[in-house]
């Protein structure tokens, strides 16, 4: 029989048991939330800018087999800004009327007459079979050629393209360059590059003096003219710079674009020197410009942060 010794052992034992299991059990502790930190993004470029590329235009031109037949090639510009696309398409129109003209005077009456009845039709066409269509008078007319030079026995291979490219995409002007070559049984061939400028915000065709600060348009031709004395002096053309103009006169061009470290000024065949210089340019640059060209058209100049300056102005020099 148990003694009252072990009795009180037991019972205190159960009680302790029976608190033990009524204690509520801990919580485990929550776990954090893991917050994912995304990288900030970029804000968006809105700068407006130029993107597209040439499509070949489809000539009609005679079956040829052999060496001597025709080259007739071009191009118009395909972009996302339809403005420009449809002023490049006009100074094609108008490189094709001056080289015809100018070495195919026969019929002109007709093709100028054809080209006018072909814009009447192509309301309706899309851009690339509208220009088709107004060039048509004119490849027929290359055709004519071909054909009289054949018909002289002559063994030359005429040849025409226009090639129009982007060149500057971005910034305060965007740049359209027309590449034309052309030969078309002279002595030589021809070719010319001619620029476009434009200001896609406004959407309009830039000029020389659009870009030019108020009465700085004599300090440009002064700086220009300079640059053309350099070029006649070290291309070796003459020796006497007088002499030189009593033949090719400088005079300042339209035909410009602005390059990395100044401005282009590009001259035909000879404008300012003979053909043996082939397609003369004049660069001024940015530094000789800053008082001439209007501020958006210089470099802009990376300004240092505010905290930059806040920071190196409370930096104390060293003993």
């Amino acid at each position: 029989m148990p003694n009252a010794k072990n009795i009180f052992s037991l019972t205190i034992l159960s009680l302790s048991l029976t608190l033990v299991a009524c204690q509520p059990k801990p919580e485990k502790p929550e776990e954090p939330i893991k917050t994912e930190i995304k990288p900030e993004q970029p804000a968006p470029d809105l700068t407006p800018k130029l993107e597209g590329q040439a499509e070949k235009l489809k000539l009609e031109l005679p079956e040829c087999d052999g060496k001597n037949c025709p080259e007739l090639q071009i191009e118009r510009l395909k972009s996302n800004q339809l403005f420009i696309d449809e002023i490049i398409d006009r100074e094609i129109l108008q490189d094709l009327s001056q080289i015809l003209e100018v070495t195919h005077t026969k019929g002109q009456e007709h093709v100028a007459s054809a080209v006018q009845a072909a814009s009447a039709v192509a309301v309706t066409q899309t851009a690339l079979e509208k220009l088709e269509t107004q060039t048509k008078p004119y490849a027929q007319a290359f055709i004519g050629l071909d054909e009289e030079l054949k018909a002289l026995n002559s063994s030359h291979k005429i040849s025409l393209n226009i090639n129009p490219r982007i060149l500057n995409s971005t910034g305060a002007l965007v740049t359209v360059v027309i590449n034309t070559s052309s030969y078309l049984g002279g002595a030589h061939g021809s070719s010319s590059q001619t620029y476009y400028n434009f200001d896609l915000e406004k959407k309009t065709l830039v000029k020389l003096r659009d870009i030019v600060q108020p009465n700085q348009q004599a300090a440009l031709e002064n700086l220009a003219h300079e640059a053309f004395k350099t070029w006649v002096m070290g291309a070796k053309l003459a020796d006497n710079i007088e002499e030189y103009e009593q033949v090719w006169k400088f005079s300042l061009t339209d035909n410009f674009y602005l390059g990395k470290n100044g401005l282009i000024l590009q001259y035909d065949e000879y404008e300012i020197g003979p053909y043996v210089v082939g397609l003369p340019r004049l660069e001024l640059s940015f530094e000789q410009l800053k008082a001439v060209l209007k501020p958006q058209y210089l470099p802009q100049v990376a300004s240092q942060p505010a905290s930059a300056v806040a920071a190196a102005s409370t930096v104390k020099a060293k003993p």
